[in-house]
């Protein structure tokens, strides 16, 4: 009988102490679930996808082409494969290179990878992001190609200057003086979601320029627009919950349409993320410094310029050929009078940011690039006119810039003027950049004045030794 106590006591311990670990167990898998699907979300903010995945089937595998004014730079491998990607990676060897541009080996990322706004993810983000990618990611084994800069770019090493003189290494701190809602989403704004990467102008070694924060920038074939308060410029005229349309769905009626890398940026990032962090993006967004600049909103109106070339023998002329450019290829959709349809799917040309500003260049890119965005709400497409791969006839870059110049005249603010030339550049990827001829004359200049500088000191040398003896 006493064996029997005693072994059913021995039995009901280790069952207890079996049911106290299953709960450990789930308590710790729940814990870890939390802190993945946080990190996954951090990774949606960021948008990593954009960059990180050239094929859909195999996300974050890298390969993707990144061009920049110093050339192509390939996006890596980041699954969490431990031959091609970063899956050796530590934690704190992960958050060097999302925070600081430093990779495991201790080669230098090139700024392409917008560490210096990743800097300020904070230590639980950074954790949960870490936690995502090493235990929810599929590891990819195929490694992506090496980035092969000119001269002498493909210097990694030539970063660690870069970034003394123009990275900030700090995480987010808190502005007590503000709302709760205003900190998340200068957090975002700020971090993750790095606004200011394409939205802030660049300078002569290409690092922002601090002064004009959010000001509108040349992003290759696109322009990136002023997103500060200035009510003219920038955002100051829309309301909270046209930011917040805008960032979920890439319209915010009236005003403008997201295209090219914010189309993207839309359809796998801000369309997922919650409306409360969508809100307090909108909130700090309308309290940055206004930057001054042409107005963008609220110009043109309806017109027709048909009966310009209608019933008239001979070829049409001057803003005849743009009004028959459009409506034998633009009118079906937006419009003889440029109205768009009643629910803006196909969105109006005039009040329409697209059609004024300091830059033609999104009309361009538009006309020629097209639009194919997918967010929660639908699918928008416009097909491209500029490529022969689609069911249209392309536009060629005269045609291009004649339609330009009649939209501008007709339903936007008559700003632009544009030429063969531009869209061609635009067709190209946009301006390019002198930086490498700038860096490469700068070190010849400095290297001849060096040698002069040791000519000097081997004659100085020479001729006191020569009256020493």
């Amino acid at each position: 009988m006493t064996a029997l106590k005693f072994m059913l006591c021995v039995g009901s311990v280790m069952l207890a102490g079996a049911a106290a670990w299953a709960q450990d167990s789930a308590a710790i898998s729940s814990e870890t679930a939390d802190l993945i699907a946080r990190g996954q979300y951090v990774a949606t903010a960021s948008d990593c996808t954009a960059c990180h995945t050239s094929n859909p089937s195999e996300p974050y595998a890298g390969n993707h082409v990144i061009t920049s004014p110093v050339g192509d730079i390939v996006a890596t491998n980041i699954t969490p494969s431990k031959t091609a990607g970063i899956g050796n990676y530590t934690e704190a060897q992960f958050s060097d290179a999302v925070r600081h541009g430093i990779r495991a080996d201790g080669a230098r990322l090139y700024p392409a990878m917008p560490y210096t706004a990743f800097a300020k993810i904070t230590d639980a983000d950074m954790k949960a992001l870490y936690a995502y990618f090493m235990n929810d990611v599929k590891p990819v084994d195929t490694p992506s190609k090496k980035t092969q800069l000119p001269f002498p770019f493909n210097i990694r090493a030539s970063m660690i200057g870069w970034n003394l003189l123009f990275a900030d290494a700090d995480t987010y701190q808190t502005d007590t003086s503000k709302s709760d809602q205003w900190n998340r989403g200068a957090y975002l704004v700020q971090g993750p979601a790095h606004c200011s990467t394409c939205h802030t102008p660049r300078g002569v070694m290409m690092q922002e320029k601090s002064g004009d924060y959010l000001g509108g920038a040349q992003v290759g074939p696109w322009y990136a627009p002023n997103i500060t308060s200035d009510p003219q410029s920038g955002i100051g005229s829309w309301s909270k919950d046209e930011i917040v349309s805008y960032l979920g769905t890439g319209r915010a009626e009236g005003k403008a349409q997201a295209g090219g890398s914010m189309a993207e940026a839309v359809e796998h990032s801000f369309s997922h993320l919650q409306k409360s962090d969508l809100e307090a993006i909108a909130t700090y967004l309308a309290n940055v410094p206004a930057k001054s600049g042409p107005s963008r909103f609220d110009q043109g109106s309806a017109t027709n310029l048909t009966t310009e070339f209608c019933g008239i023998d001979g070829a049409p002329s001057g803003l005849a050929v743009g009004a028959q450019i459009y409506s034998a290829n633009c009118a079906t959709c937006h419009g003889i009078n440029g109205q768009g349809t009643k629910d803006q799917y196909y969105p109006s040309l005039y009040h329409n940011s697209a059609t004024s500003g300091p830059s033609a260049s999104n009309f361009i890119a538009t006309v020629l690039n097209g639009i194919d965005r997918k967010t929660p709400q639908g699918h928008v497409f416009m097909p491209p006119f500029g490529t022969q791969d689609n069911a249209f006839n392309a536009l060629s870059d005269s045609e291009i810039a004649q339609l330009a110049n009649y939209v501008s005249s007709s339903f936007g603010d008559g700003g632009f003027e544009v030429s063969s030339d531009e869209v061609v550049q635009i067709r190209a990827g946009g301006p390019s950049s002198n930086l490498l001829s700038q860096v490469r004359i700068a070190m010849v200049i400095g290297l001849v004045i060096a040698l002069i500088i040791i000519a000097i000191i081997w004659v100085v040398y020479r001729a006191r030794r020569q009256r020493s003896s």
